[in-house]
């Protein structure tokens, strides 16, 4: 069983612009204002956490988004964020983004991983950007 497009738009709705869905959800009286967004070596996949994979290049730092349209795209049962996610550059260490994740910050929960395209290479210097292109869609 699959859920329709409607919902799927929906949830991505709630989750990333805290947006109610009529007669079914709604965000909490003191909703988190923020996400989360991580970046990965590898795919932490369902079962894993914000930390799973994560980064460690020095000076790598989680950075946060609005909980808002201001900070995310949703449309078409896909979410991307509106404006490009800077991380910290690098001054040490070398490894190859390949997945980012988004969460709550609350604690390691990961709500979400997609796709870094192309990959980056980070090495002294680098300074990874998520793009405004950066996509997960809900399946």
């Amino acid at each position: 069983m699959s859920k329709s497009n409607t919902l799927e738009n929906a949830v991505l709705l709630l989750l990333f612009n805290a947006t109610a869905i009529a007669d079914l959800a709604r965000d909490a009286a003191v909703p988190v204002t923020t996400l989360t967004v991580s970046l990965h070596t590898a795919d932490p996949g369902e079962a894993g956490t914000m930390a799973t994979s994560e980064a460690t290049y020095t000076s790598y730092a989680r950075q946060t988004a609005a909980r808002t349209s201001a900070g995310w795209t949703v449309t078409a049962n896909s979410v991307s964020p509106v404006a490009a996610i800077t991380f910290p550059e690098a001054t040490g260490g070398s490894e190859t983004i390949t997945h980012f994740g988004v969460g709550t910050g609350v604690t390691n929960n990961l709500m979400y991983s997609g796709t870094v395209t192309p990959n980056i290479v980070v090495t002294t210097g680098v300074q990874p950007v998520l793009k405004t292109t950066s996509t997960i869609t809900e399946d």
